[in-house]
């Protein structure tokens, strides 16, 4: 670093002791934050660390002339810029041509080699390709001296001054003898946490949320105060190293790049993998497609590299993407589409659920074409209308979602929604209680409230009568046969048999499964009842307290309160149920059908109790059990089964095609258990 004449004189005022000191702080600091950063392996306490920085805080602030860019001190800067240069790009940062399955790569493969007939080995490097911001980093004489962003790939904006709050960023090589130049390429981004921590305090302060993790991180970068970006805990992984009139014996291949990058002090991302070949890359890229759920950052593919940097060369460039790598994207997991129309599904409990029926669009692997939008307030909140662009993805990578409406698309007719007075199906008046979101038909006797009570009651966890479909249940009630589920046990193979598509087989062992459901016991019963707020875990809650229905009917709501496990709401709900005749009546025609409304008198405790006081919850597919099965052989031994994860929890049956609860038990450091290991466990000790 130039010094000026005034450097030079305060320079000669600070003792040797006192450079010597200066030195030794920063590499010092310097190799902490690598160790923390980079390494994840904390080489000192943070009270020392802290010691260590404030004394060279104090040290610069005495000699300023003695402050060097590579400073730890220099991550942060005191003023913000006023605004971002504009500069070229030594290198252009080329995008990617894009796959979308491996039959696309495997054409791209084929593309290449036309250019290249006669090499007849080759390998290629599998990265995983980070949702952020693509920057490209200037080290001089082993120093950070700029940081751009990719702009339009020849020209970007200097962002220097922000890069340097990224920690996983060096601002000096690891090495004692570094080139004159080194350019790196790599990925900002932000961790998933980290984002939902951003958006949380956007949230309190009345501010517009980002999108997704991506805009966040591109937004943070083009923060023009460097102290707003320290606080966001921005992330980076490089992925390409270029080193003007380099020695190309010393990196030939991209797979030596990455491993020098590492050895430089960068935080390179460790799931790389060397592919020798197509199989190995489809194996990689289908692997990833399933755990990178698990990752703690998006990901939205896999970038393929041919590994040797000679060939590189030789195929060189498109207009716009090189011909050596492709970028092999999954699925996308959000996508925009058109809103065509917005109807009313009315569910089981009167819930009037407004849904988005949307233009087909491929989402995840799969066709949606329809979105739930819960209720009104939703509605409102996303001000949503017919007409309107919007854009979904899966929650849970499961159910399709509105995220948001691209009101600046929005066609000048298109007007605000508004809920229908009267029930879609009955056409009776709905109700929408001041305390509650959701506008509810209140009459008893609408067919759609029927008919999802009805699939409700011959559901698995209630009565498992199978054989009894939603569009049996459909007809059935359309054709009055059936009128409640008391009526399911007047059903006769000859009153089936008037359904159309009904054969006699199928009606014999509709009429068999029906009869059967006659001994599921009394907690079962209690769940296919549909009491609101009630489900399978608080029906065996309610029924192991209650051993009859007329104990449970009889007792008040503060009774129902009192039962461990059981809030106000649900309670209140319970006894609102049984306080209504046409519900008394229901219990009446059951108890004369020969139901289980009543379980098995508890003489004493079991004797295997070694689980007793033990929570579990189960996960993923197991290799033998049922899950149900796996339930009950804990509940005997004493222990208690819940659906979710909490710090409660003292044990996790994990399976196959686990998902967020395993990483919550992992976040929470609960004990995960095979299915074998539990097996061990109910063992009498």
């Amino acid at each position: 670093m130039p010094i000026s004449v005034e450097g030079k004189d305060a320079v000669a005022q600070a003792s040797p002791e006192v450079q010597q000191r200066l030195q030794e702080l920063r590499q010092l600091l310097q190799k902490a934050s690598y160790a923390y950063y980079v390494l994840d392996n904390p080489m000192m306490e943070d009270a020392v660390y802290d010691q260590l920085y404030r004394e060279l805080q104090d040290k610069e602030a005495q000699y300023p002339e003695l402050v060097t860019p590579d400073s730890p001190t220099q991550r942060v800067g005191e003023k913000p810029a006023s605004q971002f240069i504009s500069v070229g790009h030594n290198i252009p940062l080329y995008s990617l041509e894009n796959a979308f399955n491996i039959e696309e790569f495997t054409k791209w493969q084929e593309r290449w080699r036309r250019y290249a007939p006669e090499v007849d080995s080759f390998e290629y490097v599998s990265e995983l390709k980070i949702d952020g911001s693509a920057i490209a980093l200037t080290y001089e004489n082993g120093v950070l001296v700029r940081g751009v962003t990719r702009g339009d790939g020849v020209r970007g904006e200097d962002i220097t001054q922000n890069v340097k709050t990224i920690r996983s960023i060096p601002l000096r090589l690891n090495t004692d003898t570094p080139p004159p130049i080194v350019e790196v390429r790599g990925e900002a981004f932000l961790a998933l946490d980290v984002f939902e921590a951003i958006n949380q305090e956007r949230e309190k302060a009345g501010e517009a949320l980002f999108a997704n993790p991506r805009n966040a991180a591109a937004g943070t970068l083009r923060q023009l105060d460097s102290r707003v970006v320290a606080q966001r805990r921005l992330d980076f992984f490089p992925y390409t190293l270029h080193i003007p009139g380099e020695d190309k014996e010393v990196v030939r291949t991209q797979w030596d790049a990455l491993e020098l990058l590492a050895s430089l002090g960068f935080r390179v991302n460790p799931h790389r993998q060397l592919c020798p070949s197509l199989k190995d890359v489809q194996d990689y890229y289908d692997y990833w497609d399933i755990e990178r759920r698990n990752l703690p950052y998006m990901t939205d593919g896999v970038v393929v590299k041919l590994n040797r940097f000679e060939l590189q060369q030789q195929l060189g460039f498109t207009q716009k993407f090189p011909r050596w790598a492709i970028a092999l994207k999954y699925a996308a997991e959000e996508a925009p589409t058109l809103v065509e129309n917005i109807s009313i599904n009315v569910g089981r409990t009167g819930a009037l659920t407004p849904l988005a029926e949307l233009h087909p669009v491929q989402l995840a692997g799969t066709t949606v074409s329809r979105a739930s939008l819960h209720n009104i307030d939703y509605v409102r909140s996303l001000d949503i209308r017919v007409g309107d662009t919007v854009i979904v993805h899966k929650a849970g990578e499961i159910i399709p979602e509105v995220v948001r409406v691209l009101t600046e698309l929005r066609p000048a007719s298109a007007q605000p929604f508004q809920m229908p007075s009267a029930c879609p199906v009955c056409g009776q008046p709905v109700v929408k209680p001041v305390d509650e979101a959701v506008t509810r038909c209140v009459n008893a006797s609408c067919a759609a409230i029927l008919k999802g009570a009805i699939t409700h009651w011959v559901s698995r966890d209630a009565m498992d009568i199978n054989g009894l479909g939603e569009k049996i249940v459909e007809q059935l009630v359309d054709q009055t046969v059936v009128q409640s589920v008391a009526d399911l046990y007047d059903l006769t193979v000859e009153k089936l048999l008037q359904l159309e598509r009904m054969g006699e087989k199928l009606a014999e062992k509709i009429v068999k499964a029906i009869a059967t459901s006659k001994t599921q016991p009394w907690h079962r019963l209690l769940y296919g009842l549909g009491i609101r707020h009630v489900g399978s875990v608080n029906a065996q809650t309610l029924a192991a307290q209650f051993s009859s229905v007329e104990q449970l009917a009889q007792a008040k709501a503060s009774d129902i309160e009192g039962v461990y496990g059981i809030g106000p709401e649900i309670a209140q709900s319970v006894s609102q149920w049984f306080s209504i005749p046409a519900n008394q009546s229901l219990i009446d025609r059951l108890k004369a059908a020969g139901l289980q409304l009543a379980g098995e008198q508890k003489t004493s405790e079991p004797t295997n109790q070694q689980l007793a006081g033990k929570i579990f919850v189960i996960t993923g597919t197991l290799p033998t059990l049922k899950r149900d099965e796996a339930k009950e052989l804990i509940e005997k031994s004493g222990g208690k089964v819940t659906n979710s994860v909490s710090s409660k929890t003292n044990y996790v049956v994990v399976g196959e095609e686990a998902g967020s609860k395993l990483e919550k038990a992992k976040t929470l450091g609960i004990t995960q258990l095979s299915e074998a290991q539990l097996m061990e466990l109910l063992q009498p000790q």
